[in-house]
């Protein structure tokens, strides 16, 4: 495990690991152990990352994983509307950086259109954990996985893509990561001071 520097505003400390089964049990062990809101745990492959009902999510090498560790203070009912803050944060930074057509599947996936096969095909997930005590939230773990340069598995190549796969070319999975955090502290911060659920 490896602390890192991230020149990003709101990162209040960052933990790197080059292969783990999630970042989210990371993340929750560090989030039980009091780690400070605006933790990023990230990893640069996942042997068990999994997504909504716990189903498994492909994160081989050059993809964007990661979880950030949240305590943003709120009555756990606004907490699930999160998931579509951050997948309109990765949406809105995929069509800035590579001009893609998107749409957010609810709750937890952005899917981009592939125009050799004419369809909407996965390209991230998302997934959100929480604690709470006497309907406040105490902490919560964003898990965020971006398909990038990864490989995608034959039984998903039907579903899922990459940007490697759209552009015909690998981009830096760290730029991805750097444009994804800042849009998204944009509307984490609109988040908070939403009366939305």
């Amino acid at each position: 495990m490896e602390e890192r520097t991230l020149s990003i505003p709101s990162v209040s400390r960052m933990v790197s690991v080059d292969v783990i089964d999630s970042t989210q049990n990371l993340a929750r062990e560090l989030a039980l152990n009091g780690a400070e809101d605006g933790t990023l745990v990230l990893a640069y492959e996942q042997t068990g990352g999994r997504g909504q009902f716990e189903r498994s999510w492909d994160a081989k090498r050059g993809g964007v994983y990661f979880t950030l560790i949240l305590r943003p203070q709120k009555d756990v009912a606004y907490t699930s509307s999160l998931s579509i803050k951050t997948a309109e944060a990765v949406q809105t930074v995929l069509k800035k950086l590579f001009g893609f057509k998107t749409k957010i599947k609810y709750p937890n996936d952005v899917l981009v259109w592939e125009e050799k096969t004419k369809s909407l095909k996965k390209i991230c997930g998302i997934l959100l954990e929480s604690s709470s005590l006497e309907e406040k939230t105490q902490w919560v773990l964003l898990g965020v996985g971006i398909n990038v340069n990864n490989k995608i598995g034959p039984s998903l190549s039907q579903t899922a893509t990459t940007v490697k796969k759209l552009l015909g070319r690998e981009i830096d999975p760290e730029w991805v990561l750097e444009e994804t955090l800042e849009e998204f502290w944009t509307k984490y911060a609109q988040w908070k001071l939403s009366n939305q659920k």
